[in-house]
This record gives C-alpha cells, structure tokens and sequence, in this order.
C-alpha cells in the first residue's frame, strides 16, 4: 500500500478544477465563465410565456386555461386545488363547478393538454395505463362526496376535479366540445357563445394597471350592467391570482405581468356571494373537527405528530404547500418549515413553534396543516405530502387524494378494494388513510405503482401501471441483445441474463474489457444501451465505488464512517448519445462536462440516500439525508427549478431506483438507472416498465457482487471519474490543461 496523502496535497487537488474540459487547471481560474446564465430559463422564464400567451387571447376563459395548466404544463387540477377560498367562490360564480377547468386529460399528463408536449410511448390518456387510470379515476366524485350532511357540497376544486374524472358529463369536454390534439383550437370554439360576457364586455385597456387589449371594460352600454371589476393575473410562484369582490387590486409586485379585468354582473355577484358563504360554513366546520382531533391526540400525541411532520419536512424533497394565504415551505428562500435554510429546532419554523403551545392558541391554518399531513403521511409515508404540492393542504383536499389513491387501488386485479371513507371528519379519513398503507404493500405486489411528476410545480402523482405492453417489452429486447452482444452472457430476456448471471456471477470482480470489472463493464453496457433503446439524449446509473469498505463497516457497525464518506465513496456511469451535442452548442467538450455535472449531482444523491437505510443512532440522525426512493417516477419540464436541470436541459426524465442487498441489509434506492430527453417527447408509462426492468438487472448484478465482498472478494470501483468521462464522450485522451468547453453559451 502506498504512501498517505498528505493533508496539504489533498487540499491542493481539491483545489484543482474536476470539470472534464478543464483538469489540470485550477478551480475558477477562467478569465470568464463559458456559461452565461439565461434569464429566461426555468420558471421565470416559462411564467412569462404563459403570461405572454395569456394577454394575447381574446377569450377570458380560454385565457384562463391557459393560466390553470401553465400553457400545457401542469395539470389544471393542481392550479384549481391552488385557490383560496375566496378565489374558488369567484372562480365557481364565473365559470361554474362543472367548467371551472382547464382540461388535463384523463391521466393528468401534460401531454394531454391542449395537444401541448405530444405524449410519446405510453403518454397520456392514450397510453397502455390510460385504461386502468380510468377505472381508477372514474366516479371518484360519488364517493368523495358521500360525507354526510356537513360534507355534501363539493369544493369547487373538487368539482372541477371531478368533471375532470368524468362525472359531470364527458371527462374530455369542456363546454360540449371534445378537447382534442388541437385542444386550445377547440376549447376556444367551444366558449364562443360566453364570450360577450367573458371577452367581449371586457374589451378595453388601463395602462396604469398594465391591463391587455381586450381585457378592460367596455363602454357605458356594458358598464350599466358591471357592478365590480375584478381582476386575474400571473403570480411569480405560477399561481393563478385574481381579485375578487370587495378585494384589494393585485399587488404588480407579486405579478408576473399586468392583469386582466372580470366584470360582474349582479347575477355573477350575488353567485360568489352564495358560493363564498359555503365555503367559509365548510371551512369553519372542518377547522373545528381539525381542532377537535387534535385535542383528542393529548399533548404527548400531538408532540409526536409535530416531529412527525418536522421529520418530513427534513427528509423530503421540496415542497410548497397552502393554506388559505399562508405559505409553508421547506424550498429556497422563503422557508417557514425546516429543511436546507432552516435548521431543526430553528424558531421560525412554523411547525416547531407550535411544539409548546398550548392548542387553543393554534391558528386555524396550522391546525389544518398538522393534521392535514398527518393523513397524508400515514396513507403512504413521506413522499405523499409531495402530491400536495403547489395547492392548498385543506381536508376536502386530501379527501380527495385519499380517494382516488382508493380507487386506483381497488383497480388492481386480486387486490380487495378498501372501504370508502364514510365522511370527510378526520377520524374517517384517518382510518382510510391507515387502510391505504396496508393495502399498499399488497398493491405492489401485483402491480407496479410510479409517480408522474410536473416539474413546474413540483407536483407529484402516484399512478398503477398497466401491465407491460409491446413497448415495453421492444426496449428490454434491444437491451438484452446489446448485452449479450458484450457480454458473457447468452439469455434471450434481462430475467433469463439475471438468472445466468446469478449461477456464475464471478466474472464479475474480474477484469471485463476496458474495465478492471465485470461490474463496471455490465454497468457501462447497460446504461449505453438504455440511452439507445429508449431514445434518451443521456442515461446514467449510479452505486458505490468501495463494497468491501461498506461491508467492513456494516460488520463493525460504524454507522459514523459510512456518514462521514463523501461523493467520491460513489460514482455514477453517464452514457449521453451523439446526438446530444446538438443541445450543448454542438460540443463534444460541453457534452463531455453535462455528463460529469450528472455523475457528480447523482453521486450526491447516492451520499444523500445511504444514511436513510442506517440504524437511527445519533451520528445518523444528526447527518444530512432523504428517505431514499423505492418507486419509479416520470417527469414532465424538470427544467425550471432546478439549477443543474436549467443549466442541462433535463426536460423529460425516467427514474428507476433498486434497493441492493448487501451483507444481509437491504439498502433501497441504492442505485438507479436515469433516462433524461433535453427536448422532443416525454417518457410514458410503457417507458418507466421497461426502464424498472432494466434497473432491476443492475440491481441484481449489484447483489451478485456485493455477495462476492461477503465472501471474502474484493472489488473496486475506479471508473467513471472526470477523466473516463471525458474520454468516453470525447473519444480523445485526457483533456490538455486549459482546455474549453466550446463557444460561450448560453445555459438553457
């Protein structure tokens, strides 16, 4: 064993820059960065063209859909479930419960909106799930509603909802009109007949308001019939703002842009004056039963609910949840819960500063956010309170997804449908929520469960998946004969490869090819195949460099060494095609460095996983991590928030993690296997099937080999740094000091 590095030299490599087209170099040397940031990339980029696209449609509900799904990329569910209750009574007076919506399609993909962001293999409605989303979705309205006398008129999210899901009529109608590819054309054809209130009584402009053509009242012949003038904009955090009777006009601070003018009537008037009247009677009715719950928990129960809560917050991606207008956040800047900005325990914290207070001294809001996530937690952990996100955390809200979660289980052949909530009193819907997590495990056992995730919002939905279909099965055909082309292995199917591997895996801490193992040279063919068989601009996979040293530890039960690793213990393999240059300027240098900014960013998150599979000892407490994943998702627009995603194009992304068994403990999430598309088609259904079979086959070899290390093999990892990627994706050798990634870019 050679000589220690010395602190001093380690230091000074550390300082050296690790970016594939600058090695040798030191670290922010460059005379200026070969990155310009765009301003008009990610989210605020996106908000202005929507709001663009808005001001420039005549009709006032057509607008308004484009408003709802962020001009196709977003469900509108998530924006009508978004309102405060004096926004759902305007919104529920102007349009009406049944039209209150833009339309989202059966799945909820955006691919089936308005014919934006075409669905590719499996999107969408059309998609081998659509059918059983639809028997899952269909008539959740029923069931929702069945809550007995205090709960039996709908929000009118939830109405929305529901016609959305097919019970008011027709799931792809909006106004008579069947939303088709050309949905937008369509819609706006369809709401002709309203226009003379909608668009044609609000022609007009205030400049000082930054009001848009056609958007202000008319002349005196209309304003006779105009009792207020409301108004509807674009809020910077992508929510739907209006102003509504009696309220103040929208702050241009808070907009994206100017605002549309509402004119009502005194029809319209008295209409939000009913509607505003239920919602507040309902509202009041739920925070007493909130409150009433809560007491019944005892100040002990209720302690524990709160860290509870305040465990998710820490242990969980983003999210951005309401209630009425008070935000809660664990994201960037505006923290109210804790999470990256505030530490545990910090008083600002909206959660931890109710720890000691007595109940009564709760506010509504609060009471309604701990039991709200109370519910969601327990139907399915954590990940849960992400498929609130972006809306209000109400009870008629998580009734709502408690229910359709319900139905999309009672789908699953051989799986005995759980009992409907018989009310919207928390005492029911915890007991459904209860009965949904065990259920859950059965579920998965007989179908695959993923979620769709609409990176505008950060919004995630859990789906069951169809069963694997001739799309499917052609990606994991050309993977398993990329494989056995490569690699000493003969079966016909990844499930035949898995097995032949299983009965003589040693090759696999041998030397394979270029590789100093059969493990590195599996990882490597297998994500390169992926990125051809599912079309990805990149595929990647990640895992750790050093079994022997994990399983050492594990055996010493060293929980605090495997905490302290960092993202060098890790690596990850990104394979991009050729073709991606065209994304990055046309260089294969700027290529090469995407890559090596993907393997570090998937490094982390094998550093950010490992430590949710350890005992919860206080080295492990103490450290930095996220619950790891155990299901598949797919995402729509990931490049908005994101700074890595923004400045690489990860658009539309496949995810499969796997859990690996090693010395006898399982660690899920382990690895994964990453598909990304910079543009072009999303990733469907049939996309994530084939992708977790794939994922499924590394897993395994990643078992095989970590069973070797048990045994007394060694193993190491020592592909896939900055220099291998550089040569991989290059083709030349190691980059010459000083070398650039191409032409100044901008990032996008």
């Amino acid at each position: 064993m050679g000589r220690q590095e010395s602190r001093r030299a380690a230091n000074a490599r550390k300082r050296m820059s690790r970016r594939p087209s600058r090695l040798g170099t030191p670290a922010g040397s460059t005379a200026k960065p070969d990155r310009v940031a765009d301003p008009d990339a990610g989210f605020p980029g996106l908000l202005r063209q929507v709001w663009r696209r808005a001001e420039r449609t005549e009709d006032l509900r057509a607008a308004l859909d484009v408003l709802l799904t962020l001009d196709g990329h977003v469900p509108a569910d998530v924006q009508l479930r978004a309102l405060n209750s004096g926004q759902e009574a305007a919104l529920t007076a102007l349009r009406g419960p049944a039209t209150a919506r833009a339309d989202s399609g059966p799945s909820g993909n955006p691919g089936s909106v308005g014919g934006a962001g075409a669905s590719g293999s499996g999107a969408g409605a059309s998609g081998s799930g659509g059918a059983v989303r639809r028997a899952a979705e269909a008539g959740v309205a029923g069931a929702v509603a069945a809550s007995g006398p205090a709960d039996s008129e709908p929000s009118a999210p939830e109405a929305a909802v529901r016609a959305d899901l097919g019970q008011s009529g027709d799931a792809g109608v909006v106004g008579g009109t069947r939303v088709t590819a050309s949905g937008r054309a369509a819609r706006r054809g369809a709401h002709d007949a309203d226009s003379a209130r909608g668009a044609d009584s609000a022609r007009g402009a205030d400049s000082a308001r930054g009001d848009t053509p056609g958007a202000g009242v008319a002349g005196a012949a209309v304003a006779a019939d105009v009792v207020f003038v409301g108004e509807v904009g674009l809020a910077a955090n992508g929510r739907v703002a209006l102003r509504v009777p009696g309220g103040r006009p929208l702050d241009p601070r808070d907009l994206v842009g100017g605002v549309r003018r509402v004119p009502y009537d005194r029809a319209a008037l008295d209409a939000y004056r009913r509607e505003l009247g239920r919602v507040r009677e309902r509202n009041a009715a739920r925070a007493a039963d909130c409150r009433a719950w809560l007491a019944g928990q005892g100040t002990e129960g209720r302690r524990a609910l709160l860290d509870q809560a305040l465990e998710a917050a820490v242990r969980t991606a983003p999210f951005v949840l309401y209630q009425e207008d008070t935000q809660y956040t664990n994201f960037r800047e505006r923290n109210t819960l804790t999470g990256k900005t505030l530490w545990p325990g910090h008083p600002d914290c909206a959660l931890g500063a109710l720890r000691d207070l007595p109940l009564d001294l709760w506010t509504d809001q609060d009471t309604q956010l701990v039991v709200c996530l109370t519910l969601l937690i327990r139907s399915a952990g954590f990940g849960r309170v992400e498929e609130a996100n972006g809306t209000q955390l109400t009870v008629d809200h998580v009734a709502y997804t408690l229910e359709r979660v319900r139905r999309a289980y009672a789908a699953v052949p051989g799986v005995a449908p759980v009992p409907a909530a018989a009310s919207h009193r928390v005492a029911d819907l915890d007991r459904l929520a209860v009965a949904l997590r065990e259920r859950r495990r059965e579920v998965s056992g007989h179908a695959q469960l993923y979620r769709e995730i609409h990176g505008a919002l950060m919004h995630k939905v859990e789906r069951v998946a169809a069963a694997p279909g001739p799309a499917a099965r052609a990606r994991e055909d050309a993977v398993a004969a990329h494989l056995r082309a490569r690699l000493p292995l003969s079966g016909r199917t990844l499930a035949d490869l898995g097995r032949e591997l299983a009965a003589a895996p040693g090759w696999l801490a041998a030397p394979h090819g270029a590789f100093g193992t059969g493990l590195e040279s599996l990882v490597h063919e297998t994500v390169a195949a992926s990125a051809d068989a599912f079309a990805a601009d990149f595929a990647m996979s990640r895992g750790m460099r050093s079994l022997p040293d994990l399983v050492r530890a594990l055996r010493g039960e060293n929980w605090a060494a495997i905490c302290d690793w960092d993202i060098t213990h890790f690596f990850c393999c990104v394979v991009p095609r050729p073709e991606a240059a065209a994304h990055f300027g046309g260089s294969r240098a700027a290529l090469a460095d995407a890559a090596w900014a993907m393997s570090s960013r998937m490094s982390y998150n094998s550093w950010h996983f490992v430590a949710g599979n350890l005992p919860r000892e206080p080295e492990v407490v103490a450290r930095d991590h996220f619950v790891p994943p155990v299901i598949p998702d797919v995402a729509y627009f990931s490049d908005q928030h994101h700074h890595g995603h923004v400045n690489n194009n990860v658009r539309f992304s496949v995810r499969s993690p796997q859990p690996v068994e090693v010395d006898g403990r399982r660690f899920d999430g382990f690895m994964d296997l990453r598909l990304l598309r910079c543009a072009g088609e999303p990733f469907g259904e049939q996309d994530v099937l084939a992708a977790h079979r794939v994922s499924g086959f590394v897993a395994r070899a990643t078992s095989l080999a970590a069973a070797l290390v048990a045994a007394g093999t060694g193993l190491e990892v020592t592909a896939f740094d900055s220099d291998w990627h550089w040569t991989a994706v290059t083709g030349t050798g190691p980059a010459a000091p000083g070398a650039l990634a191409g032409p100044d870019r901008r990032a996008s």
